[in-house]
């Protein structure tokens, strides 16, 4: 069976231990936002020593796994997460007043640390394979002491037909006023009905008169293909395709706001927003 395993688990030490059920347990680090903790300004005491204020740091732990078949890397955590979680602890005053949901949250990383700053509620949502919505519950309540808001986990599969959608999920669609995708576009089929699923939310959005904004970080991965005798990106080519006609805005954002996770901000990191014209 052909497994992925993903690359930062490689590249950061997150105090992995193992689980009874085969999973592992990691520490993922991060430093609390502030103005004190983001500009790290030196100042001198009473006797003339230098006084570093030192930023406040915590941990997220999350059970997942670290290496899966492909229809299962929900599973795991993946740096476009970890990007998306240091975006929402940027935007955290913009956000505090937004309901938001995560779709394809995977072990619920992002979904977490949005609602470690946001007092209101927080929509988990993935496909349920794996038992991976048991996984989720777990993790949050794993982290419930870092929570301020709540998070609620909901099935959303994005190949199943729009009859099929639960009521309560249709309700969270409609509440939501922001809605999050970290690393759901590496597969031509998962990307086209990723697409559609958006294309449902943003007309639900314009039919109850509550627009919604979407933000989709991803890692653009190169392959090196005879065809084009270069290294491309296909997926994220692929998505570029399949919306490039859509009466949507599609802004890649600067990825200049501070690093609060532990991991590679690598250059191949985009983060999009996107919303309806």
């Amino acid at each position: 069976m052909y497994t992925v395993k993903s690359e930062i688990y490689s590249e950061t030490n997150y105090q992995t231990e193992c689980s009874a059920d085969g999973h592992i347990v990691s520490k993922f680090r991060f430093r609390y936002p502030g103005a004190r903790n983001d500009n790290a300004k030196a100042t001198v005491d009473n006797d003339g020593d230098l006084e570093v204020q030192r930023p406040r740091r915590g941990t997220i732990e999350l059970e997942h796994s670290d290496a899966t078949e492909l229809k299962l890397v929900g599973l795991q955590v993946w740096r476009g997460a970890l990007l998306l979680a240091d975006y929402v602890f940027h935007q955290r005053e913009e956000l505090a007043s937004k309901t938001l949901m995560e779709l394809g949250a995977g072990v619920g990383l992002t979904s977490i640390a949005a609602a470690m700053h946001n007092g209101g509620q927080v929509y988990c949502t993935d496909v349920n394979l794996g038992s991976i919505l048991q996984l989720m519950r777990s993790n949050v309540q794993r982290n419930a002491q870092l929570l301020r808001g709540q998070v609620a986990v909901l099935e959303y599969d994005f190949l199943a037909s729009k009859s099929k959608l639960s009521p309560e999920l249709l309700a969270a669609i409609d509440a939501s006023d922001v809605i999050m995708a970290a690393d759901v576009i590496y597969e031509d089929t998962l990307t086209d009905a990723f697409v559609a699923v958006m294309e449902h939310i943003f007309a639900r959005g314009q039919q109850s008169g509550r627009p919604k904004c979407i933000f989709v970080a991803m890692e653009k991965r190169y392959v090196f293909t005879l065809e084009d005798c270069d290294s491309v990106a296909p997926m994220w080519e692929h998505f570029l395709r399949q919306t490039a006609h859509k009466p949507w805005l599609m802004e890649q954002l600067p990825l200049d706001f501070p690093q609060y996770f532990e991991y590679e901000r690598c250059p191949q990191l985009i983060l999009m927003r996107i919303t309806c014209r």
